[in-house]
């Protein structure tokens, strides 16, 4: 069977590396690198479901090519939800995942109330229509960094029923049981239903 060829909407290589970890060997996973569309790409909704359609409808308009792009966010009980949408610039603009890590742990200081939520939306666009898949995992945010794995908030989210953090957890470990691994893991079921009809 010939591999089915999908664009993943993403400058972030840590995204790009679990992606293909998770598509294994059915799908050829390209990245915006391997079309030469090197651009930001636009990210100014205020919900994740916004900015993974932006975003992939972005990228389908610039290169006609069967795509998907996610997007991510930490929504943390005790801090309203936040950083939710803003959690990969949490910090500010052109801040390090670190940076990012740390205002959370200062931010839950002192809070024992320390539940958490990973949640993932992805949008894929197949031939000019959009398909929505959601992911999420539950867990809680841990008073120190563990794990050297991994990117984002991953050292001090531990998910529930698990004693380590997704930085601690081997890739396929992690990626079987991510908000992003769920997500994806739809999309791929999806397209495979598709190919059988």
């Amino acid at each position: 069977m010939k591999k089915r060829t999908l664009l993943f909407a993403t400058n972030n290589p840590h995204k790009l590396r679990e992606i293909r970890e998770i598509a294994g060997n059915d799908y050829q996973i390209l990245s915006l690198k391997d079309v030469n569309l090197e651009t930001d790409i636009p990210e100014t909704r205020e919900t994740l479901e916004g900015n993974a359609i932006q975003k992939a409808r972005f990228v389908y308009d610039q290169t006609g090519i069967n795509c998907f792009a996610d997007d991510t966010g930490l929504e943390i009980d005790a801090l309203d939800g936040r950083p939710g949408v803003y959690s990969a610039r949490y910090a500010g603009e052109g801040c390090s995942f670190d940076d990012n890590v740390r205002k959370v742990l200062e931010e839950l200081d002192g809070v024992d109330h320390r539940k958490a939520c990973f949640r993932c939306v992805v949008c894929l666009i197949l031939d000019g229509k959009e398909h929505l898949f959601e992911g999420r995992i539950p867990g809680e945010i841990i008073r120190e960094r563990r794990g050297s794995d991994g990117f984002g908030y991953d050292p001090v989210f531990q998910p529930d029923g698990h004693s380590q953090t997704f930085a601690e957890m081997p890739a396929h470990l992690k990626n079987g049981i991510s908000h992003r691994g769920i997500a994806v893991s739809k999309l791929f079921r999806f397209l495979k239903n598709m190919e059988h009809r």
